[in-house]
C-alpha cells in the first residue's frame, strides 16, 4: 500500500519499508521560495469585501418610525454597526421599515449581528420615544449579498426610500427583491 501527501516540493510516497524524503527540507525550500527577490510572497493576509443589503420592518408593519426622529434612528443605528465591527455604507428606510447598507468581517455571524441590531435599535427607540413597550421590531429579516460594483446603485436605493414608497409598499417591495434574488418564500409571512 502507498500513501501520498501534498508537500510544498512535490509528492512525497511513504510506503511500509520506505523512508520518506526529508519533508523539512522541503519546508525550509518553501520558505526560502518566500524570501527570493524574483518570486513575490506568498499572499500574507485576507482579503473581504461581503457588503450585505438589509431589510427588516416593525412589527406587523406598523408605520411607528416617525419622521421627525428617523434621521436620528439611522445615525444611532450606524453607531451600532461601527460598536459592533461593522461598517455602516448607507442607511434609509420609511415609517415602518429600514434598510442597511453594511461592510462586514468574516468573523461576524450574519444572524447575530441582526439580532443585536435590532435588540439595541429597539431600546434606544422605546427610552427616546413616547412608544415605550408599543415598539417591536419583526421577528425576521432579508439579506442580500452585495457586489462591490453595485454599492453604489444601492446606495441611491436607500436614499431614495421615501421617493420610493409613494408608489409602491413595503410588501411589494419586499416580494420584487426576493424574486429579483431569487430567494424563495411564503408568502403568509409577508403579511
Amino acid at each position: 500500500m502507498i500513501v501520498s501527501f501534498f508537500d510544498p516540493i512535490g509528492i512525497t510516497d511513504i510506503s511500509p519499508g520506505s523512508r520518506p524524503r526529508d519533508t523539512h527540507k522541503n519546508i525550509r525550500t518553501l520558505k526560502g521560495y518566500q524570501k527570493t527577490p524574483n518570486h513575490p510572497p506568498v499572499m500574507a493576509s485576507t482579503y473581504l469585501s461581503l457588503h450585505y443589503h438589509i431589510v427588516f420592518g416593525t412589527k406587523d408593519r406598523i408605520p411607528l418610525i416617525n419622521a421627525s426622529w428617523r434621521p436620528a434612528l439611522h445615525e444611532y443605528i450606524g453607531g451600532i454597526i461601527k460598536g459592533l465591527g461593522g461598517v455602516p455604507e448607507k442607511i434609509g428606510g420609511v415609517e415602518n421599515h429600514v434598510h442597511l447598507l453594511i461592510g462586514l468581517k468574516s468573523t461576524h455571524c450574519l444572524a447575530d449581528f441582526v439580532r443585536e441590531l435590532k435588540k439595541a435599535s429597539t431600546s434606544w427607540i422605546r427610552e427616546q420615544t413616547k412608544l415605550g413597550e408599543k415598539f417591536t421590531w419583526q421577528g425576521g429579516y432579508a439579506a442580500f449579498t452585495v457586489s462591490a460594483t453595485s454599492l453604489e446603485s444601492v446606495r441611491d436605493y436607500i436614499a431614495k426610500q421615501e421617493e420610493h414608497h409613494r408608489v409602491k409598499s413595503f410588501r411589494e417591495e419586499l416580494v420584487a427583491m426576493l424574486e429579483k434574488a431569487g430567494i424563495p418564500y411564503d408568502a403568509k409571512y409577508l403579511e
